[in-house]
């Protein structure tokens, strides 16, 4: 497989597949740049290599084209992180699309329109009838993905490189992420920096493992997490649960969790998790006090006490000293270490001493040598709040594609450049 690093791009137009699905504010403001940041060294390898760059995103959500998610937005910005003009089609599709593409002189740049206009990008039928039986919904996408492939060879059409570089749609086998790629000899399509990176990091924390491992594991919900958990339990040495799902582990156990979150049909499933990590060794590690509040708010009135005895009226948004300490005393001694999910409510300042308390033990232990891993939405979310990026060794873009990754599934956009 080719990469960036040893390819000439003199002469090329090459596509790159991004994920530019940034948050926008009322007035089309990015709010966070993070994502168009992460693509820039690919970007700009290519462009001073002598290649032509083509870049194709998704942003949001659209069941069809509107002003909200269009990358016109984007256009500006782009423009000053590279530091050179990017023209805009208005369409990532047409003949005037072709025209404008068929006329990119050497060395421009050019930002298709938002990929997920078209159904076919995604391949999932629009505007079926409510009462559409099960036969019409089967016969809809059949034809959906007839369309999808020659929408694929289409945006192929338009260069003679493709490039991906969107790990965050990387789980997703949609026109631009995976079917692209077959239209390309095995010589001409590659990863990009950020995809070979998470790539690397990926396999890093699943293959190619110093020990002890730990992973945390956080979130509020066990059947969010539970293929993730049963696929690490065959790879760590200790196992940290923590967030919203340590209540539902609490009550399995019989404990009191007064108000707070818990999945009642989870019960059993905890506890059999609990048999398996012990059957094969994993030391299985839950909170033994909490923070807790009368009420979900950040001016809640609050207080300690162990996890198992929390007073009805009340609820755990964080976990307590004695929690911490026993989270960092394992997190410091590890040598791999995997962070998805904090410990409590992040999100309001009074309820981050916990994770702040995960993120200062990742940052010690990475700097004597453990490589550590943090991805998920949450997570990225609280490094970045901290201002701790820079302190531990790989912060993913990934989420749901990260999160894939570490159940043990094979990810589209990854085997479609691989095979």
């Amino acid at each position: 497989m080719k990469t960036l690093c040893n390819y000439d791009f003199s002469g090329k137009k090459v596509f790159v597949r991004v994920d530019f699905n940034v948050p926008l504010d009322e007035g089309f403001k990015i709010t966070d740049d993070t994502r168009m940041r992460a693509a820039l060294p690919t970007l700009k390898k290519i462009l001073v290599s002598g290649g032509t760059v083509i870049i194709g995103s998704h942003l949001g959500r659209p069941k069809g084209t509107t002003d909200k998610y269009s990358l016109k937005h984007l256009v500006k910005p782009l423009t000053d992180m590279l530091g050179c003009p990017v023209k805009f089609a208005d369409d990532c599709m047409g003949k005037n699309t072709e025209a404008t593409v068929s006329n990119l002189s050497k060395g421009s740049v050019l930002l298709l329109e938002n990929l997920r206009f078209y159904a076919e990008e995604e391949g999932k039928p629009r505007d079926l009838p409510e009462n559409a039986s099960e036969e019409e919904k089967k016969a809809a996408k059949k034809a959906l993905k007839e369309k999808q492939k020659e929408f694929a060879k289409k945006l192929a059409s338009y260069a003679d490189i493709y490039v991906n570089d969107a790990f965050g749609t990387a789980h997703r086998a949609h026109a631009s992420t995976a079917l692209m790629a077959e239209f390309f000899d095995a010589d001409k399509k590659m990863f990009g920096y950020l995809m070979e990176n998470e790539v690397k990091a990926v396999k890093r924390v699943l293959d190619d493992i110093a020990r002890p491992f730990t992973a945390i594991m956080g979130g509020s919900k066990v059947s969010s997490k539970i293929e993730i958990i049963e696929n690490l339990l065959d790879k760590v040495d200790n196992l940290i649960i923590t967030g919203g799902m340590t209540y539902t582990f609490t009550k399995a156990e019989g404990g009191k969790i007064g108000n707070s979150i818990v999945e009642n049909d989870k019960l059993t499933l905890a506890l059999a998790l609990k048999k398996k990590a012990k059957e094969k060794g994993v030391n299985l590690i839950l909170a033994v006090d909490a923070k807790i509040a009368d009420s979900f708010s950040n001016d809640a009135k609050t207080g300690f006490c162990d996890v198992d005895k929390i007073p009805d009226g009340w609820e755990g948004l964080d976990v307590g000293p004695k929690t911490e300490k026993l989270y960092a005393d394992v997190i410091k001694e590890s040598k791999t270490i995997l962070w998805n999910g904090p410990t409590g409510v992040f999100e309001f300042e009074n309820f981050t001493h916990g994770s702040r308390a995960v993120a200062d033990a990742i940052a010690e232990a990475t700097k004597k040598g453990a490589f550590s891993l943090v991805g998920g939405g949450d997570s990225v979310a609280c490094i970045n709040k901290f201002k701790m990026a820079e302190l531990v060794s790989y912060v993913s873009t990934g989420g749901g594609a990260l999160l894939e990754a570490i159940e043990g599934k094979v990810l589209p956009g990854i085997a479609a450049i691989e095979k």
